[in-house]
C-alpha cells in the first residue's frame, strides 16, 4: 500500500464554535439530551413500574412450601426461610408470579439452594447461579452477577435475549424484557447479587399502526400500558415523538429525586441496532457503574425503547480509576451512538475484558475493514507486469482486473488480518490516540460548566506519537513482515482520513472522508478525486467519484450464501471502482464526472436494504453539511477544507428509496436537495428514464445511424433482442422500433419466430411491461416457438430437444447461425460475451451477426468486442450507445439547481392529481431532443474516425472518451473561462433554451455553484471540439475552433452595438 505524505496535524481543538449565520437547526436523524442544560429529575416512584397486584401470592406461596416440603430436598427447617428469600428477597415482582406455574417456582427455589450447597462445597465458597427456561411466550433467567462486571464465560443471557427474542423483534412477534438485580449480596460474600431476566411475547390492542404513530394507548404493549406508570408513558411518549422524526436513536438521561441513579432512554427503530441490549452493558461496566433494573419496551409502530436504571458499583465510588457518575453518564451518552451504529464489533472482548475502551474497538473494527480491502497484496510480480502490459489498450486493462482479481483471494484473508491486529491491543491503544489527537473536538472550552468527555481528558494525559514514533513502535512491536503490513496500514489510515463522524454527539453508521491517494497507480491508474467510506453493522459501503462534479448510481450488493459474501467483499472496492470509471467514460457529453455508490449487505442482514441505505445516506451527509444543533451536530476535523456536493442516482436495488433520500437531504436543511438525488419521482422534480424512453433514445440513434450509413431499410432487418418487453430498455427499444424482430430473450425465457414475431403482440407486452412468458403462442408462426426457463425437454419445429430451459435461456445468445442482421442486448448479465464464447459468434473467421449495438452495460467484453470487429461486425459499445439516461439526469439536475425552491416546486413537480406543469412537458421533449443530438454527434465521429484510421469502433469509444474529458479538465484551469463575455456565450449554447428563457442566464449563473458552471463551461467545449475536428485533433485545430468562436462572439457584440 502506497503511503501518502504526512498531513502534519496532530491536534484539533476548537475552543469556538462559528455557526453559518441564519441556519435554523434542521431535524436531525439522532437526537441525544445535552449534559450541561438544565437538568430533568424526576420524582422519586421505584421503578417507574407497578406490577399488578397478584391477589393469590399468598395462597401460591403457601402451595410453594408444601410442595417444597413434600420433596424433600431441602431440610424442612429451611423450607420457609428458602421459600421467602425467593419470594421477598430478589426483586421479582408480581408478574413473575402471577405467570408461573407452582411446579416451575419449585424447581427455580431448589435450584438455587443446589447451587448454595455447591458453593458450600467449594474451596473458594463462590456461589454460581445460573437458572433458565424458555417457553414458547416467555422465558426466565437467573444468573450470579457481580455488579459492574461482564462475565465473558458465563451464560451470557444477555447476548441470548439479543439473539432469540429482541433482534427479531417486530410487531406481534415482538418480546419486551424486564430486569431486576436483588438487593443484597449473596450469602458467601465477593459481592455477588443475583440478576433475573423476564422475556415476555408481545400482546397489541393495534396490530399494524402507521409508523408515524405515537398515541402510547393505540402503540403499546398490553402489559406496559397495565403496568407503566403515569411519569414512564409521558417520558416514554415524548421519546417516541422524537423518534419517528429521525433515523437513528434517541437518548434522553434523568436524574430521579432523592436518588443517585440516573435513568437511561433509548428509543430507537426495531431491527437497526441488533445486539445493542447486551452491548450496552458491557459500555456502562466499562465505566464503573452497574444496573439496578432495566426494561425494554416494544411498540407496533415499528420502536423499541430501552430504559436503564445505572448507578456506581459500591467499591468503585472511592477509586480513582473511575470518575464520578456525572461525567461517567456523559461519556456513555457520547458513546451510545457509536454503540448504535456497531453495537457488537469484532474486538467486543478486549472491550468487554477492559483491555480496550469502546472507541478504540470500534476504532479498530473500522480499520480492519479498510485494511481488508486496500492491503496491498498483489507483490511486485503483479507490478512488472504491469509495467509491460499497456494499462491504455482496454484487452490489457481487462486481464491485468482478472488477474488481480485472482491474486486477491490468497495471503491476507478478512480473518487472518482479525486475529493479527488482535494480537496487538496496545498498538490499537496508540494508533487511536494518534487518530483522536487529529478528529476529536471538545466543543466547549474548559471552564464550560459542560463537562469535558473522559475521550477529552484522556487526550490530555497519553501523548500521541509522533510520525517517526509510530512507525519505529509498529517495528518493534510486531512479530513478523505480515503483521508489520497490517499494522502500519492503522497509520495510512490515520493519514488518509479528512474528515469523519466517528466523534459527531449523534450518528447512525460510521463515515470517512479519505484522501485516495495511498491507492497504488499500478493497480489503480485513473486517480480518484474523493472517496468515502461508511460502516455499520448491517452494511459497509463506498462512493468515489473522478471529479469535484460528479455524478452516479447507488447500489445494494445482496449475497446468498457465506461464501458469496466472501466474493463480493472481496470485489467491492474494484467493482465500485471500475463501475465509477465507466461512468467517467459514459459522461463526456455532460459536465459531471463519472462517481459510483456501492452498500454490501452484512451476510446476517440481507433482509436490511432500506435500512441500509438510510444510514448510508445520512452519514455521508453528516460530512456534507455544516453542524447546526449543539449536543447533536457538533462542529467535526475538516482537513478537506472545501465544500462538497454529491450527486447521485438509483441504481439495483436503490430505485424505490430515492424520493425518500430527497426528502431526508430538504428535511436536513441541505440547499442543494433538490439535486441530490435523480431518479425520483416526478411530484419531487424527477424525470423517470423508463417512462420517457430517454437510455432507449439514445442506443435507437445509433441504430438509426447504422441503417443510414448502409442504406438499409429497417423493415426487413432480422433483430435478436436480449432484455424483454418488461424491462426499461427492452420495452422502449420495441416501442420505438420497426424491424422484423426473430428472436427476444428475457427473464422468463426465448420467444423466436424466423418469420418475424407478431409486432402488435410485442407491442402490447410492452406497453403493459410484461415478460413474453404472457405473449399470445396462437401468433406465433409454424417455424415459431417459445421456451420458458422453467420447462424440460421441449422440442423445437426443427426437431432439436431443448433439455433445459433455464441453460437454453442462458446460451441462446450464442447460438449463432445466420438468423439475425442486428443484436441489441437492452438486458442481461455483465460478460454475457467474452473471449471464451465469442468464438461460437464468428464463422469462417467472418461475425454471424453483421450489427451489434451494446445497449446493457457491460454486456460484451472489450476483447469479445475487439475479435467481433476483426471479424467483420459493427459494434458500438455500451459507453457511446447507452448515455442517453446519463444525459436525462444531468439536466434534471441542471434544472434543479437553476431554480428557487418555489419555482422548482411550480415548473418541475408533477401535480398530487398527476398533472405536469407545462414547463415540465416542453423541458422533458427538451431533454430527448439534446439526447439525440449528442448520440448523433458522437456516431458520425466515431464512424468518420473509423473511416479514417480502420481502428476499432470499441477502442475509439474509449479513446474519444478519454479524449474529451482531458481537454475538459484542461480548459477548466485555462485562462479562457475568465473572459467573462465567452463565458455567457459558451453558457449560452451549453443550456436548454427553455431554461434560458424562463430564468434567465444572469440568475442561473447567480443561482448555480461557480464549479458546476466551469464543468458545463469545459465539457460543451471539449465535447464540440472533439466531435467537429477528431480525436487526434492538433492544437492548430482547437485555435481554429476558437477562432471561429471568438469572431462568432465579437460579431454578436458589433451587431448588438449597432
Amino acid at each position: 500500500m502506497a503511503t501518502p505524505p504526512p498531513n502534519g496535524v496532530h491536534n484539533k481543538l476548537l475552543d469556538q464554535v462559528i455557526r453559518t449565520p441564519g441556519r435554523q437547526p434542521s431535524p436531525q436523524p439522532t437526537h441525544l439530551s445535552v449534559p450541561g442544560s438544565a437538568a430533568r429529575t424526576l420524582p422519586q416512584e421505584g421503578s417507574g413500574y407497578v406490577a399488578p397486584k397478584f391477589e393469590g401470592k399468598e395462597r401460591q406461596m403457601e402451595q410453594v412450601m408444601d410442595w417444597v416440603e413434600e420433596k424433600g430436598f431441602i431440610p424442612p427447617d429451611f423450607v420457609e426461610s428458602e421459600t421467602t428469600w425467593f419470594y421477598d428477597s430478589l426483586g421479582i415482582d408480581d408478574m413473575y408470579f402471577s405467570t408461573e406455574s407452582v411446579e416451575a417456582i419449585v424447581n427455580h427455589i431448589h435450584s438455587l439452594y443446589a447451587a448454595k450447597v455447591a458453593a458450600y462445597a467449594r474451596d473458594d465458597k463462590r456461589l454460581e447461579i445460573r437458572l433458565d427456561k424458555e417457553a414458547v411466550d416467555h422465558a426466565v433467567y437467573i444468573d450470579t452477577s457481580k455488579p459492574g462486571v461482564t462475565v465473558m464465560d458465563g451464560p451470557r443471557y444477555e447476548q441470548r435475549i439479543d439473539e432469540k427474542y429482541l433482534n427479531g423483534s417486530k410487531g406481534s412477534t415482538g418480546y419486551r424484557v424486564e430486569s431486576f438485580r436483588s438487593s443484597s449480596p449473596l450469602p458467601g460474600g465477593q459481592e455477588q447479587q443475583l440478576r433475573c431476566y423476564f422475556v415476555y411475547q408481545c400482546d397489541f390492542g393495534t396490530q399494524h399502526p402507521s409508523e408515524t404513530e405515537t398515541d402510547l394507548e393505540k402503540i403499546g404493549e398490553r402489559l406496559f400500558l397495565q403496568k407503566a406508570t403515569k411519569n414512564t408513558k409521558q417520558l416514554y411518549q415524548q421519546v417516541i415523538e422524537s423518534a419517528v422524526l429521525r433515523t437513528g436513536p434517541v437518548i434522553e438521561y434523568y436524574d430521579i429525586e432523592g436518588s443517585s441513579e440516573k435513568r437511561l432512554v433509548l428509543a430507537y427503530k426495531q431491527g437497526s441496532a441488533l445486539g445493542l441490549f447486551s452491548a450496552l452493558s458491557d459500555l456502562y461496566h466499562y465505566y464503573g457503574l452497574t444496573s439496578s433494573r432495566k426494561y425494554v419496551e416494544q411498540f407496533s409502530n415499528g420502536y423499541t425503547v430501552m430504559s436503564v436504571y445505572l448507578r456506581p458499583v459500591a467499591q468503585n465510588v472511592a477509586s480513582s480509576r473511575y470518575p464520578p457518575i456525572e461525567a461517567s453518564i456523559h461519556q456513555i451518552i457520547k458513546e451510545v451512538s457509536l454503540l448504535y451504529c456497531i453495537p457488537q464489533n469484532k474486538f467486543q472482548a478486549h472491550f468487554a475484558t477492559g483491555k480496550l475502551s469502546l472507541q478504540e474497538t470500534i476504532y479498530a473494527h473500522c480499520v480492519w475493514v479498510f485494511v481488508s480491502h486496500f492491503l496491498n497484496r498483489l507483490g511486485s510480480e503483479y507490478t512488472t507486469l504491469a509495467s509491460l502490459l499497456d494499462t491504455s489498450n482496454s484487452v490489457h486493462a481487462e486481464l491485468l482486473s482478472k488477474l488481480k482479481r485472482r491474486l486477491r483471494t490468497e495471503t491476507f484473508t478478512a480473518d487472518y488480518i482479525l486475529e493479527i491486529i488482535n494480537h496487538y491491543p496496545d498498538l490499537v491503544h496508540s494508533l487511536y490516540l494518534s487518530f483522536a489527537s487529529t478528529h476529536y473536538v471538545q466543543t466547549r472550552g474548559d471552564q464550560d460548566d459542560f463537562i469535558p468527555t473522559l475521550s477529552f481528558l484522556r487526550l490530555q494525559i497519553d501523548k500521541p506519537l509522533e510520525d517517526e514514533e509510530m512507525m519505529d513502535l509498529i517495528t518493534k512491536s510486531v512479530a513478523n513482515e505480515h503483521h508489520q503490513m497490517v499494522m502500519t496500514a492503522f497509520r495510512v489510515f490515520n493519514i488518509s482520513v479528512l474528515k469523519t463522524n466517528f466523534y459527531t454527539p449523534t450518528k447512525v453508521a460510521l463515515s470517512f472522508r479519505l484522501n485516495p491517494t495511498f491507492l497504488p497507480p499500478s493497480e489503480y491508474p485513473q486517480p480518484l478525486y474523493g472517496m468515502f467510506l461508511v460502516i455499520s453493522s448491517e452494511f459497509r459501503g463506498f462512493h468515489l467519484r473522478f471529479r469535484d462534479i460528479a455524478r452516479g448510481g447507488i447500489r445494494i450488493v445482496k449475497s446468498r450464501s457465506q461464501e458469496a459474501y466472501a466474493i463480493n467483499a472481496r470485489s467491492l472496492f474494484d467493482e465500485n471502482y471500475n463501475l465509477a470509471n465507466t461512468q467517467q467514460r459514459k459522461n463526456k457529453d455532460i459536465p459531471e464526472g463519472g462517481s459510483k455508490g456501492v452498500i454490501l449487505l452484512d451476510v446476517h442482514h440481507q433482509d436490511k436494504a432500506r435500512v441500509a441505505f438510510e444510514k448510508y445516506i445520512d452519514s455521508i451527509l453528516d460530512l456534507l453539511l455544516p453542524p447546526t444543533s449543539p449536543g447533536i451536530k457538533d462542529p467535526i476535523v475538516d482537513l478537506h477544507g472545501k465544500e462538497e456536493i454529491l450527486f447521485m442516482g438509483p441504481d439495483e436495488n436503490t430505485a424505490d428509496l430515492v424520493d425518500w433520500a430527497t426528502e431526508h437531504a430538504r428535511g436536513r436543511g441541505a440547499p442543494w436537495w433538490k439535486s441530490f438525488f435523480t431518479g425520483k419521482s416526478p411530484k419531487l422534480g424527477g424525470i423517470p428514464h423508463d417512462r420517457y424512453g430517454m437510455t432507449t433514445l439514445s442506443v435507437r440513434e445509433y441504430v438509426l445511424g447504422i441503417y443510414r450509413k448502409l442504406n438499409l431499410d429497417p423493415s426487413k432487418i432480422r433483430k435478436l433482442q436480449t432484455g424483454g418487453p418488461d424491462g426499461d430498455l427492452g420495452s422502449n427499444e420495441i416501442l420505438l422500433g420497426n424491424e422484423k424482430y426473430t428472436a427476444i430473450v428475457d427473464g422468463s425465457g426465448v420467444l423466436v419466430d424466423p418469420k418475424g414475431i407478431d409486432h402488435e403482440e410485442l407491442v402490447r407486452l410492452a406497453k403493459k411491461r410484461v415478460m413474453i412468458s404472457q405473449f399470445d403462442a396462437s401468433k406465433l408462426s409454424s417455424e415459431g416457438y417459445r421456451v420458458l426457463v422453467d420447462e424440460n425437454n421441449v422440442k423445437l419445429p426443427s426437431g432439436e430437444i431443448v433439455y433445459n430451459g433455464t441453460t437454453f435461456r442462458n446460451l441462446f445468445h450464442l447460438r449463432g447461425g445466420n438468423n439475425y442482421d442486428t443484436f441489441v442486448p437492452c438486458g442481461g448479465r455483465p460478460e454475457s460475451i467474452d473471449l471464451s464464447s465469442v468464438s461460437r459468434l464468428i464463422v469462417d473467421g467472418k461475425s454471424v451477426i453483421p450489427y451489434i449495438v451494446e445497449g446493457a452495460n457491460l454486456f460484451i467484453t472489450q476483447d469479445a468486442k475487439l475479435r467481433l470487429e476483426k471479424a467483420g461486425c459493427i459494434l458500438y459499445k455500451d459507453a457511446s450507445a447507452n448515455k442517453g439516461g446519463v444525459t436525462s439526469s444531468s439536466l434534471e439536475v441542471l434544472a434543479s439547481l437553476s431554480f428557487d425552491d418555489a419555482g422548482f416546486i411550480e415548473h418541475m413537480c408533477v401535480r398530487e392529481d398527476g398533472t405536469a406543469p407545462e414547463f415540465y412537458n416542453k423541458y422533458v421533449k427538451q431533454v430527448q431532443e439534446i439526447i439525440k443530438n449528442n448520440a448523433a454527434l458522437e456516431f458520425e465521429a466515431i464512424w468518420r474516425e473509423h473511416q479514417a484510421t480502420g481502428e476499432p469502433r470499441s477502442t475509439l469509444s474509449d479513446t474519444l472518451s478519454i479524449a474529451i474529458t482531458k481537454l475538459d479538465e484542461e480548459l477548466q484551469g485555462t485562462e479562457l473561462w475568465d473572459n467573462i463575455e465567452l463565458r455567457k456565450n459558451v453558457l449560452s449554447d451549453a443550456l436548454p433554451n427553455l431554461l434560458l428563457e424562463t430564468i434567465g442566464l444572469e440568475v442561473i449563473m447567480e443561482r448555480v455553484p461557480d464549479n458546476y458552471l466551469r464543468a458545463i463551461f469545459g465539457s460543451y467545449l471539449a465535447s464540440r471540439f472533439v466531435y467537429s475536428y477528431g480525436i487526434s485533433a492538433s492544437q492548430f485545430a482547437f485555435f481554429a475552433f476558437m477562432n471561429k468562436r471568438m469572431a462568432k462572439l465579437n460579431a454578436s457584440d458589433d451587431h448588438s452595438s449597432t
